[in-house]
């Protein structure tokens, strides 16, 4: 049995205990923590952003300058395809120059996602898949719109492929992505038929065959620009449920997707058993069960993020636009339902009408724009001179990525971007790596791609969308 001493220590013990808990600052669950440098939680609202920039509603551009812009940004850049252009065949060496810039055994090892290299054999499968044999002297192209949010792959497979100790969020047979409504010309199919070799504006690759209706060129071309049309400008909206015609329920379409819009009296006052009159009735395509296409009205509703015009191309806009992305996680080439770099700040360039090559070193290294250049050797001082005097919405390029300036807060760049890692030099000099791994925003003179060389060391090219 304890002394009375030894009851009494431990009495005072716990009281101390209890005091010293009590005299713990408690932590509050609401406080917004990070490990990115220079990031506050009210930086992370556009408005923050728009009431630093000057004047934010000027235009950068008319909309007669964008579709000037357009055109010359067409003509200067091989990368980008006026479908309405193309001849109604190719030949043989052309379609199949066009299938080797895309589906050609990686010189690096890749493996799959239970961790097996690739080997001979597989490629052997993949190369039987392009169904090169079978490329007549004369190959005709036809054209159809895609029907649903889709992927273009180098190969035709679903096989995903990876860097070996890169992770699993890299697919290196994942391409880009392509959305209901988009216009492509069909160059080629498979062997077993299931796929397709596409390309669409500023894309060549592989997609499924059932992902795109076949219609008629002008059908195709024209599908979007002879009327009216409803453009998407949040990042994803649905087109209304309806319990008769699944192919045109809850589709998704993404930020810069346009569709026709039908006539107002067109469908009455009863469409699927709903009242049209407080949403907008779009025209969709969809394949028949021949593959052929066809037109079909849906549904999307007035309270959805959606516009009858393109936005102006001003300051607010453009960051009001970047910022309803703000979180989404990182998709390489339009995976995981999301997108990379150049997804991003194309689809937010889309809602002003502007168009441009898929890859960042295509944006980045295009003649399109106003381009502020460097070479290897520019000093660090007069790339951060330059970036200083951008404007929201300016592009910045370093090797295999892009971002997007929002303004300077007191002395400091910030931007948008959507980035898959993240890195920067803690107090003593030494390199964190963390990640980020999705649309995020950050100071860009903290950045570090190693202990030894920033973000803005690697910066060689500067581009103004005008």
């Amino acid at each position: 049995m304890p002394n009375r001493c030894s009851i009494l220590f431990f009495s005072v013990f716990l009281a101390c205990c209890a005091m010293a808990r009590a005299q713990e600052p408690v932590q509050d669950p609401s406080a917004y923590v990070t490990d990115v440098l220079g990031v506050t939680e009210e930086r992370l609202a556009p408005g923050y952003w728009i009431e630093k920039t000057p004047n934010p509603d000027r235009p950068f551009l008319t909309r007669e300058e964008i579709a000037a812009f357009n055109a010359k940004t067409f003509d200067l850049d091989e990368h980008l395809v006026d479908l309405s252009a193309l001849p109604p065949s190719l030949d043989r060496a052309t379609l199949e120059a066009y299938v080797r810039e895309i589906s050609t055994p990686s010189t690096s090892e890749r493996i799959t996602r239970a961790g097996r290299t690739l080997t001979p054999r597989d490629y052997k499968r993949y190369e039987k898949a392009l169904n090169l044999r079978a490329v007549a002297d004369e190959n005709p192209v036809r054209f159809g719109l895609v029907v649903r949010r889709t992927s273009m792959r180098t190969y035709p497979t679903d096989d995903q492929v990876y860097s070996p100790g890169a992770g699993r969020d890299i697919d290196r047979f994942q391409e880009t992505g392509l959305f209901p409504g988009q216009p492509v010309a069909v160059l080629h199919a498979s062997r077993d038929g299931k796929w397709v070799f596409a390309q669409s504006y500023n894309y060549r690759a592989w997609m499924k065959a059932a992902d795109v209706a076949i219609g008629a060129r002008a059908e195709v071309t024209g599908f979007t620009q002879n009327g009216r049309a409803l453009l998407v400008t949040g990042a994803k909206v649905f087109t209304t449920y309806n319990p008769e015609e699944p192919a045109v329920s809850e589709v998704q379409l993404d930020m810069g997707v346009r569709l026709p819009l039908a006539a107002g009296a067109e469908y009455g006052h009863d469409l699927y058993g709903q009242n049209p009159y407080a949403s907008y009735v779009v025209k969709i395509p969809v394949a028949g069960d021949d593959g052929r296409l066809t037109l079909k009205p849906a549904l999307i509703a007035r309270s959805q993020d959606v516009r009858t015009e393109y936005l102006a191309f001003t300051p607010r806009n453009v960051i009001e636009q970047a910022f309803k992305f703000l979180g989404e996680r990182y998709g390489w080439g339009h995976d995981y339902n999301g997108r990379d770099c150049t997804g991003f700040v194309s689809e937010v360039y889309k809602t002003v009408g502007a168009l441009m090559p898929r890859n960042s070193g295509q944006q980045g290294e295009g003649a399109y724009g106003v381009n502020i250049r460097f070479d290897e050797n520019a000093p660090y001082e007069e790339k951060l001179a330059a970036i200083k005097k951008l404007e929201p919405g300016d592009l910045i390029y370093i090797p295999g990525h892009v971002m997007m300036f929002l303004g300077l807060d007191g002395d400091v760049p910030y931007i948008i971007h959507d980035v898959h890692g993240y890195g920067h030099l803690d107090a003593e000099g030494d390199y964190y790596s963390g990640t980020l791994n999705g649309v995020s925003v950050t100071p860009l003179t903290t950045l570090y791609l190693s202990a030894e060389k920033s973000f803005i060391d690697r910066v060689y090219n500067l581009k103004k969308m005008r």
